[in-house]
């Protein structure tokens, strides 16, 4: 493989207790009660606009979503690693897989100053020839822009590129992009695979190393 393109939440990190207590927060701020955090985490995966809609619920005007994701996103900025670690295995999988000659990039719909933040601030920053996120571009997943950009920026071939994420959303992606997608059973919602298989699932890092490197 050239390229292996990764999701964040659900895939490399496990982001749950901190996106959880973000929205709480949130929601507390907005004079409402809390969620319970496994209805927050299937909120997950569309990008935080679309997370804190979710989490306001329809009868919430855009005034409010608008004035509850400005609090959101400060909130998570100053909390984003309380929590939040690397799944095990990953680091291990990350060295293997660039010492082998892959390059690797994240593709995720959280905003990508926070994105950056959480990859350097769990140490894996320098592992990635780009970080792009739900704002790099004007459409998020699983609009193919992301994966356009980074085979352009990689000097990737297409048939030999990888999406790696926990969702369908990431599939979606990879087949829009016609791209390879791997998804991942450890994330969020791996369930939604049942209606977006990928082309590969892996039960860890280690297994995706294996599958990658000649």
């Amino acid at each position: 493989m050239d390229l292996l393109i990764f999701d964040l939440d659900g895939t490399l990190i496990d982001s749950k207790l901190d996106l959880a207590h973000a929205v709480n927060a949130t929601r507390a701020f907005m004079g409402r009660q809390p969620l319970e955090h496994d209805t927050v985490y299937s909120y997950v995966g569309n990008g935080a606009p679309v997370l804190i809609r979710r989490a306001l619920g329809p009868e919430a005007s855009e005034e409010q979503v608008r004035s509850a994701l400005e609090f959101f996103l400060q909130y998570y900025r100053d909390h984003m690693l309380d929590y939040t670690v690397l799944y095990p295995g990953v680091r291990e999988g990350l060295d293997r897989m660039r010492a082998g000659g892959v390059k690797l990039a994240v593709l995720t719909n959280k905003p990508v100053r926070i994105s950056q933040a959480i990859v350097d601030g769990l140490g894996v920053g320098g592992h990635f020839e780009r970080v792009y996120g739900g704002n790099s571009f004007e459409q998020k997943k699983p609009h193919p822009i992301g994966i356009e950009t980074l085979l352009s920026d990689c000097g990737a071939a297409r048939a030999s590129t990888m999406m790696v994420g926990d969702s369908s959303v990431d599939v979606r992606t990879a087949r829009n992009a016609g791209v390879l997608a791997c998804g991942v059973t450890w994330g969020f919602q791996p369930e939604t695979f049942e209606t977006d298989p990928p082309d590969l699932l892996v039960d860890g890092m280690d297994q995706l190393a294996v599958w990658v490197l000649p």
